[in-house]
């Protein structure tokens, strides 16, 4: 049995795999206010609750925010105080009664993607979590592609618009600021769920947001785009816009495939990638015994 742990900013997930069949799934909306002491708090109550019934043999972890995935160790969370240079993968380890393996949540989702749901045979894969924040992930032969420190793929800290209003990096027009779940809410006063069924208000939404794709596209000319999480729950009433306007937007003569799908996973991207992740590390292991032998 895998467990695999999904960490957001609105909510966290957490599921029992037997094989690549859900046993277990239990969903519950992020206290922000309570930081990282009420998170692992949850986690350890249901991983307890769970290893009563369960025997696990690694765990598997997708992260919301900056990961040094060399380390193991979270770097810090932009949307939940606490995580600066925690040892999660130590905690759940301890909670769940075997060893843990965790990334960047993007990273993880386009492993799941790349392995069981949309981005299935696609190579190179890029993948976008379109939620709370905005994160990247790159799949190429087989692999995350994760840069020299970790960060390859942050596409959400990309600058979309120079002039544009503060992110909470620190920095100004961030595609992150512009077309997250948390700053729409903040600078529209609705859902992005109920946002997105304006359609008005989604064929301007979509040039910003193509600004973004765009970005992915021209620099990594991906046989397919992957975009994941809450907001893209809105399917074609926003990715018909998207597609559009990202035809206007991607320079004629550059010949990029302009195939951006919704992620066939749909809430589970990441928990198919903690799965993903639990077994590449399994695999790794095996490899390194018998080459020792």
């Amino acid at each position: 049995m895998i467990l695999a742990i999904d960490i957001g900013g609105t909510k966290f997930s957490m599921a029992v795999f037997d094989g690549e069949r859900i046993v277990r799934r239990e969903s519950r909306a992020t206290d922000a206010s309570g930081g990282r002491e009420w998170m692992v708090g949850q986690i350890a109550e249901i991983a307890g609750a769970w290893r009563k019934e369960h025997r696990f043999t690694r765990c598997g972890i997708g992260f919301g925010g900056p990961v040094n995935y060399a380390a193991q160790r979270v770097v810090f969370s932009t949307h939940v105080g606490g995580w600066r240079d925690f040892d999660l993968c130590g905690f759940v380890e301890e909670a769940a009664g075997a060893p843990a393996v965790m990334d960047n949540d993007a990273n993880v989702g386009a492993m799941g993607e790349a392995e069981f749901g949309s981005g299935k045979g696609y190579s190179p894969l890029f993948y976008m979590t379109l939620s709370t924040g905005i994160g990247g992930g790159i799949w190429d032969a087989g692999r995350v592609w994760r840069g020299a420190d970790s960060y390859g793929g942050e596409i959400g800290h990309l600058t979309i618009r120079p002039d544009g209003p503060e992110c909470l990096c620190g920095a100004r027009g961030c595609f992150e600021r512009m077309c997250c779940g948390l700053w729409l809410q903040r600078d529209h006063g609705r859902a992005a769920k109920e946002l997105m069924e304006d359609a008005e208000f989604v064929n301007g939404y979509v040039v910003d947001l193509a600004l973004g794709v765009k970005s992915a596209i021209m620099l990594l000319n991906p046989e397919r785009v992957v975009i994941g999480g809450g907001i893209a729950k809105a399917g074609e009433r926003l990715f018909g816009p998207l597609r559009a306007e990202l035809r206007r937007q991607i320079t004629a003569w550059s010949g990029a495939r302009i195939d951006v799908v919704q992620a066939g996973l749909g809430d589970d991207s990441v928990l198919y990638g903690a799965l993903a992740l639990a077994r590449e590390t399994i695999s790794r292991e095996t490899i390194s015994r018998e080459t020792k032998r």
